[in-house]
């Protein structure tokens, strides 16, 4: 089990969001549920291999509605003792199925309703309560073993929405075809136009300003050239909180330039922040995308792996792409309602259950205290950066959108000496030995790199529940201890 029971302080922003000892508390319950229920009574022959109800009939015993207020222990562990009553029993000595899983506890593969039916149900709340927060009444959409995939996922579908015969045909029979990322977006856009035969040079890299936010006008431009080198553009990856900086692309913008040029809008990035009433702003028009890509293992810290992948389609699209009919699985004539059954959506036939992650920390805190672990990491981010601007030596590189702070340390020795020569060079070498220091004494972990002619910087994110402001200030007082004599 991967879920932390949450607990919330009542000192607004000053106390950590997770409560161990309720944690561990649970996690304990927890464990002898899984030992007496699954590993004991689910391999006993004498248990029933699965406690059958009909999709409908299963919703209505369990709770799955994620609601604003989180749930107490008593209620949290009584729908895992649900949840496993009503799951199949993968390790009993009479599941004989296409796939003998591993046994591991509550670990099924989801690709049927009938071999996973609380995961099936369970899955279409949770997709269904994300969409809701993106601003789609309605639509579909699949857990994936990550972001990258997620976004593989909807250039995928992006190309068969306006080439469907390349499913049959294959690469001959569709034109060259271009698609638009910024400077600042992710590297899984050309991973995937590699991986699907589009090619890493009918990317195009649209240029950003100095915040890292995509330029719509350069984005017309792009396009535009794209055309006149006979090239067929289809997909726009616009990003909402950039790797790096953190940085929001216009959206209304970008979806305007997508429907002059009937391009699909495919959106990755900061979903989380969707939670956040204060700070949703910063996605304004994402409801016109095509599709969205949330990851809730980043900024919500669920367990790995756990990322969504969101279409507003309501045709059935991400099956028709997908599916392969293939019967010794997906019959037609099953004695339950096969809409259920969502494995040919997904490339892979199976896939983990990693709605679940998602689900019981939602169910644990409800809405409003995802709501206040987002409102905490902005508070934070802030909070550290008015704290690095009381310090001498600490040098921004971009004012942070988000939770990303991206900044120099310059030493003692270097101060006042921007104009001079060697300074770059020398400036370039700081992070990397104060980052030799940091891991070789266990202190703290932050990475560094370069970017877009700027040398080494410090990239750090501030995201975690338990963050104080003695945090805060141990991090600033850190560095200049590491980095002082260099």
């Amino acid at each position: 089990c991967f879920i932390y029971s949450l607990a919330f302080c009542q000192d607004g922003q000053k106390g950590p969001l997770i409560d161990h000892a309720e944690g561990q508390r649970f996690l304990n319950d927890t464990f002898k549920v899984i030992m007496e229920e699954v590993l004991s009574k689910g391999a006993d022959v004498k248990e029933k291999v699965c406690e059958w109800r009909d999709p409908a009939e299963l919703r209505r015993l369990l709770d799955l509605e994620l609601l604003e207020d989180g749930q107490p222990h008593d209620h949290l562990l009584q729908q895992v003792k649900e949840m496993v009553k009503y799951s199949v029993k993968t390790n009993h000595p009479r599941f004989y199925n296409q796939l003998r899983f591993l046994t591991e506890a509550l670990n099924t593969s989801q690709y049927t309703y009938e071999v996973a039916p609380v995961f099936v149900l369970m899955e279409d709340v949770v997709l269904s309560k994300l969409r809701s927060l993106v601003g789609w009444s309605d639509g579909d959409g699949i857990f994936c073993p990550g972001g990258s995939v997620s976004n593989i996922y909807a250039m995928n579908l992006a190309r068969y929405r306006a080439f469907p015969q390349v499913k049959l045909k294959g690469l001959w029979s569709v034109p060259r075809l271009a698609v638009f990322t910024s400077e600042e977006g992710h590297y899984s856009i050309c991973k995937a136009a590699s991986m699907q035969g589009i090619g890493l040079e009918n990317v195009f890299l649209v240029k950003t300003n100095e915040s890292g936010c995509m330029l719509p006008e350069d984005l017309t431009d792009k396009i535009e050239l794209a055309k006149s080198q006979g090239a067929v553009p289809f997909l726009v990856s616009a990003t909402s909180g950039t790797t790096i900086h953190g940085a929001f692309d216009p959206l209304d913008l970008i979806a305007d330039i997508c429907e002059k040029y009937g391009l699909w809008m495919l959106l990755g990035g900061g979903g989380s922040v969707l939670f956040s009433k204060k700070h949703r702003h910063l996605m304004k028009g994402i409801e016109r995308a095509d599709s969205m890509t949330w990851n809730p293992h980043k900024m919500l810290l669920t367990g790995l792996q756990c990322s969504a992948f969101l279409l507003k389609d309501t045709t059935d699209l991400l099956k028709h792409c997908h599916c392969a009919n293939v019967t010794y699985l997906f019959q037609k004539d099953k004695f339950y309602d096969v809409s259920f059954d969502t494995g040919d959506k997904s490339i892979q036939c199976g896939h983990k259950v990693d709605c679940l992650k998602l689900w019981l920390m939602w169910k644990a805190v409800g809405t409003r205290g995802l709501e206040e672990r987002v409102d905490k990491a902005f508070f934070y981010t802030r909070y550290l950066v008015q704290e690095m601007k009381k310090k001498e030596g600490f040098q921004l590189v971009t004012e942070p959108q988000f939770m990303n702070v991206c900044f120099w340390f310059i030493p003692p020795s270097l101060r006042g000496k921007q104009n001079s020569d060697y300074y770059q060079e020398r400036l370039s070498k700081v992070a990397p030995a104060i980052k030799e220091r940091m891991v070789r004494q266990g202190s703290m972990m932050i990475g560094y790199q370069p970017q877009a002619g700027r040398v080494n910087f410090f990239p750090m994110i501030v995201h975690s529940p338990q963050i104080s402001e003695q945090d805060v200030h141990f991090l600033l007082n850190e560095i200049e201890r590491l980095g002082g004599d260099l």
